[in-house]
């Protein structure tokens, strides 16, 4: 028996797409979100995403589709998921805590590491490590995680950003909201080390990066600060 579709969850994905968009993080078929959606049946729950061949800029709900996450198998829908889907499936697979995968082909990202102006996105801001969670990962380029996820169970639960050199971002999140925002966040602090390293060699100057202890306090922590002075507001008086 086909599995429901649910048109509710088609349109989260559309509604990000359509962001994902006008942040300029879309230019082609390439790219995509997933969401995971518990089911009785599906011990992993299911995949709501959607189909190789489209872009997230002109897709509709007719493009979206339904996988297993262990297998890959066509739940919903006649057309197949991309390669990349493969890494999808297999993070949501080995982080239960995870619910949606945005990955797009970030162009500050792929043009910072190009450059070989740096090796390591070293953190500038403090909202960077209290939104992001976890430390991102860089991939070196000759490591393809999307047609090979054998590795991906040796580091997957240590971030939530992959980095690819040449390639793009993948950002995980706890709902398709969060994962969207720490791809924003990653992609202004990208921004932001290109422009001060910029003006430091202009100047002859040195960034003033975060401190490391301070900033792995805060990766720790991140729940916690990021809430903190809201849980205050919200305690009787």
């Amino acid at each position: 028996m086909p599995l429901r579709f649910d048109p509710g969850v088609a349109e989260q994905i559309l509604t990000y797409a359509r962001l994902l968009t006008a942040r300029g993080y879309v230019h082609n078929q390439l790219g995509n979100v997933a969401i995971r959606v518990p089911h009785p049946e599906h011990e992993h729950g299911v995949v709501y995403t959607k189909h190789a061949g489209v872009s997230l800029e002109e897709a509709t709900a007719d493009n979206v589709v339904i996988t297993d996450v262990p297998t890959g198998a066509l739940l919903y829908g006649t057309l197949p998921t991309s390669v990349g889907h493969q890494l999808n499936r297999e993070i949501l697979r080995l982080r239960p805590d995870v619910g949606a995968v945005i990955h797009v082909h970030l162009d500050e990202m792929i043009a910072l590491f190009a450059s070989r102006a740096v090796k390591e996105l070293r953190v500038l801001s403090l909202e960077f490590p209290l939104i992001m969670g976890r430390p991102p990962l860089l991939l070196p380029s000759h490591m393809d995680v999307e047609q090979d996820v054998g590795p991906v169970g040796g580091f997957i639960q240590d971030t939530n950003a992959i980095m690819m050199e040449n390639h793009g971002v993948t950002t995980l999140g706890t709902t398709l909201s969060e994962a969207y925002h720490r791809l924003n966040t990653l992609a202004a602090e990208a921004r932001r080390v290109a422009q001060a390293e910029m003006l430091a060699r202009a100047a002859g100057t040195e960034v003033a990066y975060l401190a490391p202890d301070a900033v792995d306090f805060m990766y720790r922590n991140s729940r916690d600060l990021q809430y903190a002075s809201r849980d205050r507001q919200a305690q009787p008086m």
